[in-house]
């Protein structure tokens, strides 16, 4: 027979973290995230990117990303954003699904223990920018293909115009494949 046991919520002794230890914890966090991005091999532009555009949610905002909501979204998108080319405001809506994907993979269970909130990303069905910029797949060419134009390219050579460039692009091309 099972004895039964008196549940507590242990939240009640935990202390509320300090505006110093959220600070350091969200320097902390995008120091992560920087990380984190550089050990899936993204190129240190994208990175860069990102985080500027995660800088300048942040200057907005003037809180910790992981306290946004849905309709603070919307109006960033919805007003702040709303006359920005769409490539802008689809970079950042990306940058800031992927960093709230990192935070809840890695530091849900932090913040919810520092602050209390349980972190959904603002961006979602009804309020995610239109487009896609989604990595396109590039299948590189067949040997047979390589060859095809490297023949064709090679037989331009007796007839170019300026001889010396293209005869340097070929040689540089055929030496990269």
């Amino acid at each position: 027979m099972a004895a039964l046991a008196i549940v507590r919520d242990l939240r009640e002794h935990w202390a509320p973290a300090s505006a110093e230890e959220l600070e350091q914890f969200e320097t902390d966090v995008l120091s992560g995230f920087v990380l984190a991005r550089a050990s899936a091999a993204l190129a240190d532009g994208t990175i860069r990117g990102d985080v500027g555009h995660l800088e300048q949610i942040r200057t907005w905002f003037g809180r910790p990303l992981w306290e946004m909501e849905p309709t603070d979204a919307d109006v960033y998108f919805g007003k702040v954003l709303r006359n920005s080319p769409s490539g802008t405001r689809l970079a950042r809506s990306q940058a800031l699904t992927t960093y709230f994907l990192f935070l809840e993979l890695r530091h849900k269970v932090e913040i919810h223990r520092m602050t209390g909130r349980v972190i959904e990303c603002p961006i979602d069905e009804m309020n995610r920018p239109r487009g896609a910029k989604d990595a396109q797949l590039r299948i590189p060419p067949t040997g047979p293909e390589v060859g095809t134009l490297f023949t064709g390219w090679g037989g331009e050579l007796a007839t170019c115009r300026k001889f010396a460039p293209t005869a340097r692009n070929y040689t540089a091309a055929k030496l990269m494949s």
